[in-house]
C-alpha cells in the first residue's frame, strides 16, 4: 500500500483522521487506511496514551493485595470481635 507522505507525517504528529481529511481535503476513510497501513492505532487511543504519559500522582500498576472491606463487612467484624471480648469463655 503507497501511503501519501503529507498524510503519514499528520498523523505521526498526532492528529486526528477528522482535522487530516479536513486539512488536506481528502476523505477520512483514505487517512484511516493509511494509519492501518502504518499499524499506528487510532488517534483516539494515541491521545489517551499521551495522556497517560503526563504524571499524575498516581502510581499506575498500584494492585492492592486485598480488596478493602465494605461497611457491611466492618460492622460484622466489629460485632464478632465485640462478642468474642464479652464472652467468659475466651
Amino acid at each position: 500500500m503507497k501511503i501519501r507522505a503529507d498524510i503519514a507525517d499528520l498523523i505521526r504528529e498526532g492528529h486526528t483522521n477528522a482535522s487530516i481529511a479536513r486539512r488536506l481535503g481528502c476523505h477520512y476513510d483514505t487517512v484511516a487506511r493509511a494509519r492501518r497501513g502504518l499499524r499506528l492505532p487510532p488517534a483516539d487511543t494515541l491521545g489517551r496514551l499521551y495522556a497517560e504519559a503526563v504524571p499524575t500522582g498516581r502510581v499506575r500498576e498500584y494492585r492492592p493485595d486485598r480488596m478493602p472491606t465494605s461497611p457491611a463487612q466492618q460492622a460484622a467484624n466489629r460485632a464478632r470481635l465485640l462478642a468474642a471480648l464479652r464472652d467468659p469463655a475466651a
